[in-house]
């Protein structure tokens, strides 16, 4: 078993959760949506509406994804880092002010 202080594990880690987050998101859209369409059809047949919700969700879906899959994302860990990085450097320079 791999320890859990290697950095390398945490990272593993980390991509195994937001790949489950991401399953989870993907499986939730698709049944809700699934369902959606199956309203639409039972209640309005002759009125498609089923699709504006689908496509609204489907969005953020593919952000999603794009945002795990992308090779280099904008939010990706290096950013992570850089961010917290400076939220540190901003959290001691306001404790030396005060």
């Amino acid at each position: 078993m791999e320890d859990a202080q290697d950095p390398r594990y945490e990272r593993a880690l980390k991509r195994a959760k937001d790949l489950k987050d991401f399953y989870v998101h993907l499986g939730v859209y698709l049944i809700v949506n699934a369902a959606l369409f199956g309203i639409n059809m039972i209640s309005s047949p002759g009125t498609l509406w089923f699709y504006w919700p689908m496509l609204g969700w489907g969005i953020g879906v593919a952000i999603h994804a794009f945002s795990l899959y992308a090779e280099g994302s904008v939010l990706d860990e290096a950013w992570e880092d850089r961010k917290a990085r400076e939220l540190m450097r901003k959290d001691d320079a306001r404790h030396r002010a005060a």
